[in-house]
Order: structure tokens, then sequence, then C-alpha cells
């Protein structure tokens, strides 16, 4: 292969342009040792402080086959709020809007009852990248726990902390993975912390392998070692410790590459990239798509199926989740729904693989927008099946999540009078669908917070 080619609308670097960081063949390693613990002052502080059916694929035994949902079941009459929580869990819905009733703990709690006791509940307010669940410190506004986060030292050791406790609690993984494999290509979840998702991408003829946002690196390098593959490219969706802690571990043992928004300040960057930039791994390609809005640098990688007769892949960090989007922390509703309107313009047979198994959750909230969407409850019936047996819920398809992700509906009625939203005259379509995206996310914030 060309080192360095052009195709369709950018350039495509190749690890060969180089060579690969390190010399061919595969070498014994020692373990891959615990990251190193933060201490002082700022550690005590630290310390204080579920439509028809999921896309059906088959393991790793086969490619996977078109998908048949003849068969799906039917949601149970009344949906599966009324399974679920009984008659008394639409109170205050009859009308099929929530616009002047938020949702209440009660409501919430009867339809999550015996589902979710066990399992990663999705975040609260503030609790996107998952690592600052918790107050870092005890009166500080969100706005300023996000900064001690995002940008210091601090968090750091915050993230350092619950990587620590989610190995304790989970140290099987937070979710049963489920790889996927075609011809020539294999990708495998592999869940992180409490509820993050790190995907290893393997070309199964070079045996050559990148990541994608490992947080937990020693949970990455076992996958690496149960694999038997050589690690030539992390690929970071964003700063975030959650998407990115596992960076410098993972260069130490592996010399490998690290790719990333310049405008991030990713850990261990090599190899800034631009939007539309291509970058190969073997025979993999990868497309980055500049995604901003959840912060200003996110990026998206698209890996291109064609070359093992799968549909294209969208690793999308926090962009997109399966029924919800992350929280826009460093962008307007504007700046994040022309990022969601660039990855929707992918194709609707487009695998999504997101940073975080948020499902049930997400998808319970969107069943409380929309209450007559049989997508949705037919989602969230087979999302609570999935999360009671701990089952990882992704892949979805961008075909799937247009028909019950809120986030991605902003466009549609249904939806906009459910929220009480109407255009007004003149107003730019553009900017009423951000009014929409607004509007879901205030209540999104709303009911988690509940």
């Amino acid at each position: 292969r060309a080192a360095i080619g052009q195709r369709d609308n950018g350039p495509v670097r190749s690890l060969a342009a180089g060579g690969s960081p390190r010399a061919e063949g595969k070498s014994e390693r020692p373990p891959l040792r615990d990251p190193p613990r933060g201490g002082g002052h700022a550690a005590r502080l630290c310390a204080a402080a579920g439509r028809e059916g999921p896309p059906s694929f088959p393991a790793c035994a086969a490619a996977p086959a078109p998908r048949d949902r003849a068969g799906a079941q039917p949601a149970p009459a009344g949906g599966l709020r009324a399974a679920a929580a009984g008659d008394g869990a639409g109170d205050g819905s009859a009308t099929g809007s929530l616009c002047a009733v938020p949702v209440t703990l009660p409501a919430k709690e009867r339809l999550l009852s015996g589902v979710t006791a066990d399992l990663p509940r999705c975040p609260g307010r503030g609790q996107a990248t998952s690592c600052w669940q918790e107050p870092l410190l005890p009166g500080v506004s969100a706005f300023a726990r996000y900064s001690l986060y995002a940008r210091t030292r601090l968090g750091y050791l915050f993230y350092q902390r619950q990587v620590k406790k989610a190995r304790e609690r989970y140290p099987h993984g937070h979710s049963v993975p489920q790889p996927y494999c075609f011809p020539g290509l294999k990708i495998l979840p592999i869940p992180v912390l409490s509820n993050n998702y790190s995907y290893l991408v393997i070309d199964t003829g070079s045996s050559q392998a990148a990541v994608i946002d490992p947080s937990d690196p020693l949970a990455v390098q076992a996958a690496i070692e149960e694999e038997g593959v050589m690690l030539e490219a992390i690929f970071c969706t964003h700063k975030h410790w959650d998407h990115s802690g596992g960076n410098w571990e993972l260069c130490q043992k592996h010399n490998c590459r690290v790719y990333g928004s310049a405008l991030d300040a990713i850990p261990q960057l090599t190899h800034p990239l631009a939007d539309r930039e291509k970058v190969s791994v073997g025979c993999l390609t990868f497309e980055v798509l500049a995604t901003p809005g959840h912060t200003v640098g996110h990026m998206v990688y698209v890996l291109d199926g064609g070359p093992f007769g799968s549909p294209p892949c969208l690793f999308s960090g926090d962009l997109l989740f399966l029924a919800g989007c992350g929280e826009p922390f460093e962008g307007s509703p504007e700046t994040m729904l022309a990022s969601l309107d660039l990855a929707m313009s992918l194709g609707e047979d487009t695998l999504l693989w997101p940073g975080h198994e948020y499902a049930l959750e997400c998808l319970t909230f969107a069943s409380l927008l929309e209450l007559d969407n049989s997508a949705l409850e037919q989602k969230l019936q087979w999302a609570v099946q999935q999360r009671q047996e701990k089952r990882s819920t992704c892949p979805s398809t961008l075909g799937e999540e247009q028909t019950y992700n809120p986030f991605l509906r902003t466009h549609r009625p249904e939806l906009q009078e459910a929220l009480g939203l109407w255009q007004a005259r003149g107003e730019d379509p553009d900017a009423f669908r951000a009014r929409v995206l607004k509007e879901v996310r205030r209540r999104k914030d709303l009911y988690q917070a509940t």
C-alpha cells in the first residue's frame, strides 16, 4: 500500500508509511502495571468529594447475515411502562406531553423497579463523562467541577480513583462483551469503568489492531494479550480521562501512535488529525469527522466496512449513545445539532458503537417523551432483557436510532408537540431544531437529577 494516498475527500495515513513503531513480530512483555497513584491534598479532596429488535449479527463464527425482523416480539399491551410499572406509571402523562410536569422519582423508580438495582446507571446532570459523578468539592458548581475534571491534575486523580473502584466492583467488566466478526475484521467491545466501552478493532489478516478510547489500560492490555495482536494505534474521540486515561500506559508498553484532535489536549497525542482525514492500520481505514459540542475538539471515527463486507462502523465516543447523546459541555445547541446531523449523514445501515452503556435509562427517558412510539417501546423491552443478563446493548444502527432517539428526532412533529414547542413564523428550521434539542437536553438533565 502507498504510505500516503488520496481517497475520496481526504488523505490517508498508513502505519506502513514510516513502518511500524516497533519491529515486526510479537515479543513477551511484562504485565502492565497499575496506573501511578495520586496523593497529597488533591487526592484527599478527590476522596472526599430498549424498535422491533436490535440489529442481529452473529458472533465470531461467521459474517453477519441480513437482519430479519419478522420474528420480533410485539410489545405487551399498554407498552413496557404498563408491564413494568403498573397502572400508575403514566401518572400525569395522559395528554402525551411532559410540557409542564417534570419526571418524578417514584415514576422513574417504578418504571425501573426490579431491572437496574445491580446495574450501572446512566449518570445524572454533569456526568456524561461518568468520572465526575461524585462532587470533587462540596458546594462547588457543576461547571467548576467539570473544569476541575477536564482541565486539571485533580481530574486525573479522580479518574484513577474511579478506575480502582470499577475494578473492584466489576472485576470482569460491567457487561458481557459480544465480539463481532466479519471476514478479515473483528470488533471487540471492552467494558471498562462503570459504564464505558473501549473498542479493540483488529485486522485479523495481519493481527494489527487499533483501540478506540482506552479508559482502563489493564482491561485493554488483557484483551490485546488474549487476542494475540499488535497494538499499532490509539484513537481518542476526546480528552476526557474516561476516554483517554489509558494512553500513557499503553504507549509505554507498545510504542504505538496516538491520534486525536489537537484542540482537545489528548494525553500522549503524537498525530493530530484534521476533519475528513483518513488513517490506515493494516487493512483498516478510519475516516475522522470533527464533531464539536461535547468538547471543542471531539471527533468520531468511521471504519470503512467495504473491504470486509460489513456496514460502516461509527465509533461515536460521547457524541451519540443508544437513545441518547452527550452533554454539550463545550458547545452550543446549534453546534451539537450540526455534529449530530453530520453523523446521521453516514447512512442508516451504519453500526453505532457508543462510548457508554446508557441504553436502558436513555430509552426509559425517551419513552416518557413519546408515549405512543412502538419502535421505542420494543427497543426498551429488548434493552430490559439485555441488561437483566448484563449483556451489552451495542451496536445499534443509525437507522434504528432515528426511530427512537429524541436527540435525533428534533424534526419530528410528534416530539415537538410532546415538548410543547412550535416553529415561529419566519424562524429558521435549523434554529428551531436547535431549540427543540436544547429542550430535550434540559428535560434529560431534570430527569437525571430526580
